[in-house]
This record gives C-alpha cells, sequence and structure tokens, in this order.
C-alpha cells in the first residue's frame, strides 16, 4: 500500500508571535554507524533539500506551524512535505528570530532534530526540490541561514555528548 501525501496550502492558519510568522523545522539525520567507533563527522549525515529558488543552496525543511497543530506535528509535516522523510522527532534545538532574506518580515523559527526511519520515493515537493544527505561539515558549507548552521551546530554538540 502507497501512502498519498498532500501539502498544506494557504496562511489562513498561520501562527504569529509579536508580528513575526512562526516558522518550525527539522534536521532531518541518520548514522552511519557507532560515533564513538566513527568519530561524528564520519557517523552523522544530514539531510539537505534545495531552496524553491533555483541558485538559493541548500537548506533544512522548514514551514508555518498552524493553529491546529501542535509543533512537533507541525516540524513533521514539513519534513515530509518538503524532504520525503519521516522519523522520530527529538527536544526541539532551539528558537531563533530572523529577517527574511527575501523581504522584510521576520520571523520566529523553531528547530527540532529528526531521526530518519522512512524515506518516501514520492512526497509533494518531490518535483520542485532535490535533497542530499551530507555530512554536517558540508551542511554547513551549503546552508544558506545562519540560524540553521547554528541550530545543526547545538545538534552535532547534543549527539557529541550522547558518547
Amino acid at each position: 500500500m502507497v501512502a498519498v501525501v498532500v501539502a498544506r496550502t494557504g496562511r489562513q492558519l498561520q501562527r504569529y508571535n509579536d508580528h513575526r510568522r512562526v516558522v518550525v523545522g527539522c534536521i532531518p539525520y541518520r548514522l552511519k554507524g557507532c560515533i564513538k567507533a566513527l568519530g561524528i563527522d564520519n557517523a552523522l549525515e544530514v539531510l539537505v533539500i534545495s531552496a524553491q529558488r533555483k541558485g538559493k543552496g541548500m537548506l533544512f525543511p522548514k514551514g508555518g506551524w498552524e493553529l491546529d497543530e501542535k509543533i512537533q506535528d507541525a516540524a513533521l509535516r514539513e519534513t515530509i512535505e518538503e524532504a520525503g522523510v519521516s522519523g522520530t522527532i527529538e527536544c526541539e534545538l532551539g528558537k531563533w528570530c530572523f529577517k527574511s532574506k527575501g523581504n522584510d518580515a521576520y520571523y520566529e523559527g523553531h528547530m527540532f532534530p529528526l531521526f530518519v526511519t522512512e524515506q518516501l520515493d514520492q512526497w509533494p515537493e518531490k518535483d520542485i526540490r532535490e535533497r542530499h544527505w551530507v555530512s554536517a561539515a558540508k551542511a554547513k558549507e551549503s546552508c544558506q541561514y545562519s540560524w540553521m548552521r547554528e541550530a545543526l551546530d547545538l545538534l552535532v554538540t547534543r549527539l557529541e555528548s550522547t558518547i
């Protein structure tokens, strides 16, 4: 049986905090082996996706948190819609306030680690995004948002502290 995932559209249900649109997302990751044995650089892979606007680099999946959702549910939904992966959401990495690169709007962003257990062949944004498993170092190099790079640093620190 194949599950069909349909992306939400519109912004009628979007959350705002002090006139800042609230967005949530995930850093999808997997481990190629034991961190203690291989080291974090060799064991950890993260999934980055292409921006919708061509030539705007890579990023982690994120999008609006809607009024009828729990924050973790919204982060997982956005990750399935944009990156086509699912898994186990872990404790929030943090909250960042940032200015949009495309306009003068300000946002509040929340990021969660997502330990990936399923990679879909079909997902809502498959035709408009590329996805790539890369090292944390490569993700930091290619990610266009400083707040997402900071969230990745927190994930790496958290994973290293578990060994």
